[in-house]
């Protein structure tokens, strides 16, 4: 053979192995990146507060705009059946934050009061539950909170601060620690429950006429003051205390008030204002946590009552003041996620997007809607087994590593993102407890069809209402329901003569024999199948009672902590800033300021 045809196929020999060793290296270095985006990623859970599934565009309306959230889904995994734990914001997002029904951890009521009410109560998340963000803490990720809390602030004493997110794994925290209520507006009618209002009064009467009597007795025995003066005074007093008291004048005062860590910054909050300080301080987290990893959880006060929307906003929306409240949170989304495109971190965060509960068909204004619309689905927040008050928004985004564009019809849970989130992070959920969410990631990356939940169950309060099935081999979909709350879905839509539906008592119905719909083909839950119509009404009922006999067997009594003990006022317990109870200040500090 020529020395030059030898030559040049050793060239070309030369040249392929030089190019099959480019290729290795490149894919040597692809599994390289791939291995560092999906190791110990950044995490941002964003909540809305109040939501209804059926206000998103990507969920099928097309009268409201909400193009950030609309893109968040075109760019990751879109859940349609996701689902909260609760109908009302204290226990989902307790059971959000520790993967468990709220119940276990005493975060769910068997009295009327199913969320706190102030502040200054007693009751709280407890401190031997364990968050996401507790683990997350312990597997290097920083930590933060920005927003709504409402998982109560004290136990026995102003600064003890021992249902803080501080206490809960947060390294930091800016926000409300309890919630928006028409009373932090000065316009708005109260909308704390009457009921409640009435035992409170008694119980200030009962508190005051008692410190009063010991003052007075111990004057008598100082100085030569008859009785008779003495009670009038006093009863003068406690007169003018509970009228004041009763009056809930201090309302917007004591619960309206902003923190950063354990510090009260502003004390009544300008409403007006607060979203762009929470955005703010989002966006600083993000700033100063950019070498990562971290754990932000953005706990959104849009689209609560009283609604308080930007000018930029007001009147732009089809849907008078709640669609612009919405198109203004789509809008604070859609910043959020501009500050992590800006930092270079949107291939290395999975990005998260939910509501905690239904749409408040009760928000009313007379005849105008204030509250969010659930789509197809039935009820709205507060009721417990129909669709639209647990049924909500779930979007997962993290490029590279979830599929764009997909959707997922799998019945799934908000305690589902505590085991997802410890799993990416590296850490283990607790052993010792019972975790009643699974993890989401083999549904997520396509590694599982069917989602781990064959049974998923719904509680209002204490009370379990509804269960579903989801039979694994033909992916049917059935819901039993013990208990419906006595909800008229003409007009208000809503449970007449309150301003939420109880979850017991006389505004509720109990079914025996019970309601049973098939979701799969009914997923408004119009068409309750008849008992009579054969042997597959008997068959399902009988196997998701079995279902229900055994979870059951895994609830175990603990301390009630919305008890009307723990939700109570007590002014020992009242955040505050300046002289009590007069407490006012307004610390305009930078964020990141501890």
């Amino acid at each position: 053979m020529a020395p030059t045809v030898q030559r040049r196929r050793a060239a070309h020999a030369a040249r392929d192995s030089l190019n099959l060793l480019l290729i290795m290296c490149l894919l040597l270095k692809t599994c390289e990146l791939k291995s560092a985006n999906t190791s110990k990623p950044n995490i941002l859970l964003i909540m809305a507060d109040d939501l209804g599934i059926g206000d998103l565009g990507c969920y099928g309306n097309d009268t409201l705009r909400t193009p950030n959230i609309d893109r968040l889904a075109e760019e990751g995994v879109r859940l349609t059946q996701h689902l909260a734990a609760a109908p009302l914001c204290t226990p989902s997002r307790a059971a959000f934050l520790t993967g468990r029904h709220a119940f276990r951890s005493g975060m769910d009521a068997t009295d009327r009061y199913r969320a706190l009410q102030w502040n200054a109560g007693s009751g709280g998340l407890p401190q031997n539950e364990t968050t996401f963000a507790r683990i997350l803490q312990g597997q290097g990720y920083t930590t933060g909170l920005i927003g709504k809390w409402h998982q109560g602030v004290n136990c026995a004493s102003r600064n003890d601060h021992c249902h803080h997110p501080l206490h809960h794994g947060f390294d930091y925290f800016y926000g409300m620690p309890f919630t928006l209520v028409n009373d932090c507006h000065p316009d708005r009618p109260p909308s704390l429950d009457s009921g409640l209002r009435a035992r409170l009064w008694l119980y200030t009467q009962i508190m005051a006429l008692g410190v009063l009597t010991i003052v007075a007795g111990k004057a008598c025995r100082l100085i030569s003051i008859s009785w008779k003066l003495v009670l009038s005074v006093a009863t003068l007093v406690l007169l003018f205390f509970t009228s004041w008291y009763a009056s809930f004048g201090f309302v917007r005062r004591w619960n309206c008030i902003l923190m950063r860590n354990h510090e009260v910054t502003e004390q009544p909050m300008v409403l007006e204002r607060a979203a762009s300080l929470v955005l703010k301080e989002a966006v600083s987290f993000i700033a100063r946590n950019k070498q990562g990893p971290f754990l932000l959880f953005v706990s959104l006060l849009h689209v609560h009552i009283p609604l308080v929307t930007t000018e930029r906003f007001l009147g732009k929306s089809r849907h008078g003041l709640y669609g612009d409240n919405v198109e203004e949170m789509d809008w604070l989304v859609g910043e959020i996620l501009n500050a992590v495109e800006e930092h270079g971190l949107k291939n290395t965060t999975l990005t998260y997007f939910t509501s905690d509960h239904g749409g408040h068909l009760q928000a009313r204004d007379g005849h105008v809607q204030l509250g969010g619309w659930n789509g197809i689905y039935r009820g709205g927040k507060g009721m417990a087994g129909w669709e639209g008050g647990i049924r909500v928004p779930g979007i997962f985004r993290w490029p590279g590593v979830l599929p764009a564009g997909h959707v997922i019809h799998e019945p799934t849970s908000l305690m589902d993102v505590f085991p997802t989130v410890v799993q990416l992070a590296g850490g283990q959920v607790p052993q010792d407890r019972v975790i009643d969410g699974r993890s989401l990631l083999p549904l997520l990356r396509g590694d599982a069809e069917r989602s781990a939940h064959e049974f998923l169950f719904h509680y209002c309060g204490q009370y379990l209402h509804a269960a579903r099935w989801h039979e694994k081999d033909s992916g049917r979909l059935w819901k039993v329901h013990y208990t419906t709350p006595d909800f008229h879905p003409e007009g208000a839509g809503a449970c007449r003569g309150s301003s939420m539906c109880p979850c017991s008592g006389a505004g509720v119905t109990h079914h025996d024999p019970p309601l049973l719909f098939d979701l799969s083909g009914d997923p408004s839950e119009a068409r309750p199948l008849s008992p009579d119509a054969g042997p597959v009404y008997r068959e399902v009922v009988a196997r998701v009672g079995r279902a229900v006999r055994e979870h059951r067997r895994s609830v175990r009594p603990v301390p009630e902590q919305l008890s009307f003990q723990n939700v109570a006022w007590k002014p020992w317990l009242q955040p505050c800033c300046g002289p009590f109870p007069f407490c006012a200040c307004s610390r305009d500090a930078d964020p990141g300021e501890t």
